[in-house]
């Protein structure tokens, strides 16, 4: 006996018509109409002619849970975002990275899962893992120390990274080269004049920040040039604006900022012009993502590409093609581009 026989479609789907019901019509076998159903090719096409008849003719509705069990997948992929819901919908790049996946899910039968995982929700994230509830995982916006160790660890189905894993973890992953962007977005503001440049970084657990800091910090260097002042935000605007008070308050001279995330950057463009300072005149600001409101005529904020629909479309279609068994690029890594506003 099959796998799909033992299970719920030999039964009576919801109008009531069962694969013995169709088989009789059609006058075959109920393992060819069984076939048929899952879209085996190499039944004859008069067979399978003659199943489609009697599939329309007594309006027969596969049962998708049976066809589930017997293929042993569940028909959803899982997006796992280690982060607390009250960032994931106020940051624009989450917004993007979800509409990505979506469409990278588009010519599939895949449908999307959302996993928030702040700590508090690990214990819920680690039965979400084992109970075998997706065909496969997204992984975004990861830090150290989170669960990522433990979603491969404790997944059996493929997963993927949208961001370069963090140290030490191996898997295929979509990733922006934000090394080079944070070097684009310094040799813009040295190509300004610029000097006395203030970085506000973002979290030194995710690898993006550091790669972004790390390219930023090689260009200064590059130029024989170090941070006229450095200190830490969360990728948030409250953060941004946060710091940007810090560094007005200790004194220091700057005629440049970069903070590495747009919503930071706004957070300072907010605290500096609340301190009557003129931008670019004043300070040359950069920012890093290009959200949707950077390029507002209001803000007309200087900032780092990072597609990040792009991104997790990509790495969608690289996890499609993991669970079919088909062969992909373990690492797919897209150049920055610099957008010029007139914040520089």
């Amino acid at each position: 006996m099959g796998m799909l026989d033992e299970f719920d479609e030999g039964a009576a789907n919801g109008r009531g018509v069962t694969l013995e019901d169709v088989a009789r019509v059609a006058g075959v076998s109920r393992a060819t109409v069984s076939r048929v159903v899952r879209g085996d090719v190499q039944v004859r096409r008069d067979k399978v002619a003659k199943v489609e008849q009697a599939v329309r003719e007594l309006g027969y509705v596969p049962n998708n849970a049976a066809r589930s069990l017997a293929s042993r997948q569940t028909g959803a992929v899982a997006l796992i975002v280690p982060e607390h819901e009250s960032r994931v919908f106020t940051d624009p790049f989450f917004v993007s990275a979800i509409s990505g996946v979506t469409a990278g899910l588009d010519e599939s039968d895949k449908q999307l899962l959302l996993v928030l995982s702040s700590p508090q929700d690990h214990a819920r994230t680690r039965r979400f893992l084992r109970g075998g509830h997706a065909d496969g995982l997204l992984v975004v916006s990861h830090h150290e120390g989170d669960l990522s160790v433990e979603v491969l660890r404790e997944a059996s189905v493929p997963v993927v990274f949208i961001g370069r894993p963090p140290e030490g973890l191996t898997a295929p992953f979509v990733d922006l080269d934000n090394t080079e962007g944070g070097r684009l977005a310094a040799e813009h503001l040295l190509s300004r004049g610029r000097r006395r440049i203030a970085m506000v970084c973002g979290p030194q657990d995710m690898p993006a920040a550091v790669d972004r800091r790390e390219g930023f910090e090689k260009a200064l260097a590059d130029a024989g040039l170090q941070p006229a002042w450095q200190s830490f935000g969360d990728f948030t605007l409250a953060s941004g604006e946060r710091e940007t008070a810090a560094l007005l308050a200790s004194g220091v001279e700057f005629d440049a900022l970069f903070a590495s995330s747009d919503l930071m950057a706004l957070g300072a463009l907010k605290k500096l012009e609340g301190q009557g300072m003129r931008i670019p005149e004043d300070v040359a600001v950069t920012g890093f993502d290009d959200i949707a409101s950077a390029a507002d005529d209001t803000i007309s904020l200087t900032t780092v590409i990072n597609p990040g629909r792009r991104l997790a479309e990509l790495g969608a279609r690289m996890l499609v093609d993991l669970i079919a068994g088909r062969e992909v690029e373990q690492q797919i890594v897209l150049a920055p581009q610099l957008a010029v506003r007139s914040t520089t």
